[in-house]
C-alpha cells in the first residue's frame, strides 16, 4: 500500500522498467488514495496547454454504477500518470527491479490515461467506502514537460479502438439485452446459423445475415426498453415467439436458411436483410404486442406478400437516402409506418405528423 513516510513521501511498492531508453514503474495504489494524490487538467486551461481531454462528465455516471452495482466483480485497468518531479526508487536486494517507489508529496502527478476512471472512483467512493481498500494498478512516467506529457496522450489513444457493437454483446454477461441476444442468435430462427456474431458490418460476400448488435437493437426495440435480469426469462419467452412469427412470414429468409438463397444477394436486394429492416420489424411488434395482445399473430399475416425490395419506391424513400440505407430514427420508424400502412394498421399521431413531414420534405 501506499504511504507518507518520513521524508514526506508517497511510497508504492513497484516495479521498474526501461522503455524507449526511459524508465517506468509499474505500482499497485488502494483506490482511497486516487483522488487525492491524481490531478487532471482544469477545463479552462486551453487545449494548447494540457496534457489531456477535457473531462467528459456525461461519461461518469455509467462508470461510477458500473462499480456500485459490482463491488465484487468489476474490473479497472490501469491509470498511466506522469510524475514532475524526480522520484527515488529503492530496489530491494538481489530483486531484479522489485523496490519501493518515493515520490514527494508535493508533487504534481498528472494522469496521461484514466482520468474518466480516476473521476468515477473518487465519486463511487462516496457511496461505498469500502471499495478505498480495493487496488488500481498505475504506470508511472517521470514527467519530460508538455510536450512529451501530450505526445504520451496522443501515442497512448491512437491505436485505442473500440470494440464492435456486435463483439461487445457477443461477450458482455452483464447486460440482458446482450444475453438475450445472444440466445437468439444462437437458438432462435431466423437467426440461428444467420448471424455474424463478430462483426457490426456485413462483408459484401458473407454468408450471415444478420449482425448480433442489430438482433440486440431490434430486440429491444420490440420490448420497448431493455430487459432486466429478474425478467430474462419473459423477455425471452416474448421475443422467440415474435421473431420465429415473423421467420414464418418471410420467404426470403427461410431460403436463405436452407441455403437455396445467397444470404449476399438478398442483402443487395432487399431492405429485410439490413438493420434498419429488423428495427423496423420490432418496432412493429412492440406496438402490436401491446394494442393486439391476443391477435398481434393474425395482423402480421400481410407480411408475407410485403414488397421488401430497395427498388420499391415506397419503401426506398423512406429507408433510403442518397442510393444508400439509412440508419436513423427517422428512416427505422418510417420504415415501421410502411409496415403498418401494408397491414392495415393506425398510424398513432405521432407517425402520423412523421408521415406529414416526409411528404413536405
Amino acid at each position: 500500500m501506499a504511504y507518507p513516510d518520513t521524508d514526506y513521501c508517497y511510497s508504492f511498492p513497484a516495479v521498474r522498467g526501461i522503455q524507449a531508453g526511459r524508465p517506468f514503474y509499474i505500482a499497485t495504489c488502494p483506490m482511497r488514495i486516487i483522488p487525492k494524490i491524481f490531478s487532471f487538467d482544469e477545463n479552462e486551461v486551453p487545449p494548447e496547454l494540457r496534457a489531456q481531454r477535457i473531462l467528459n462528465k456525461s461519461r461518469i455516471p455509467e462508470m461510477v454504477r458500473y462499480l456500485l452495482d459490482n463491488p465484487n466483480d468489476y474490473v479497472f485497468s490501469a491509470l498511466t500518470a506522469s510524475i514532475a518531479v524526480d522520484v527515488q526508487f529503492d530496489e530491494y536486494p538481489n530483486s531484479n527491479n522489485l523496490g519501493t517507489l518515493r515520490v514527494p508529496m508535493e508533487a504534481q502527478i498528472l494522469i496521461n490515461d484514466g482520468q474518466h476512471r480516476r473521476k468515477a472512483i473518487e465519486d463511487a467512493l462516496e457511496e461505498r467506502p469500502e471499495l478505498g481498500q480495493d487496488n488500481i494498478p498505475v504506470l508511472f512516467f517521470v514527467d519530460e514537460g508538455l510536450k512529451r506529457s501530450q505526445q504520451m496522450f496522443a501515442d497512448l489513444n491512437k491505436y485505442a479502438i473500440r470494440p464492435s457493437p456486435s463483439l461487445s454483446a457477443l461477450y458482455d454477461h452483464r447486460d440482458a439485452s446482450s444475453s438475450l441476444a445472444r440466445y437468439l442468435a444462437m437458438s432462435v430462427e431466423p437467426f440461428v446459423g444467420l448471424t455474424e456474431l463478430e462483426k457490426s458490418s456485413i462483408s459484401t460476400l458473407s454468408n450471415k445475415l444478420f449482425t448480433l448488435s442489430s438482433i440486440k437493437q431490434a430486440t429491444r426495440a420490440l420490448l420497448g426498453k431493455d430487459p432486466k435480469q429478474h425478467n430474462i426469462e419473459l423477455a425471452s419467452s416474448v421475443a422467440t415467439l415474435y421473431w420465429k412469427r415473423i421467420f414464418e412470414l418471410m420467404p426470403d429468409w427461410q431460403l436463405a436458411a436452407k441455403k437455396e438463397v445467397s444470404p449476399a444477394q438478398l442483402r443487395q436486394e432487399y431492405v429485410h436483410s439490413h438493420g434498419i429492416g429488423l428495427q423496423a420489424l420490432g418496432l412493429l411488434g412492440c406496438h402490436l404486442l401491446s394494442e393486439y395482445p391476443e391477435e398481434w399473430q393474425q395482423k402480421l399475416d400481410g407480411l408475407k406478400t410485403f414488397d421488401w425490395r430497395k427498388s420499391n419506391p415506397e419503401l426506398a424513400k423512406r429507408a433510403m437516402q442518397h442510393g444508400k440505407l439509412s440508419k436513423t430514427s427517422m428512416a427505422i420508424q418510417l420504415t415501421c409506418n410502411a409496415l403498418k400502412i401494408s397491414l392495415s394498421i393506425p398510424l398513432t399521431p405521432e407517425e402520423q405528423e412523421l408521415e406529414a413531414q416526409m411528404v413536405a420534405l
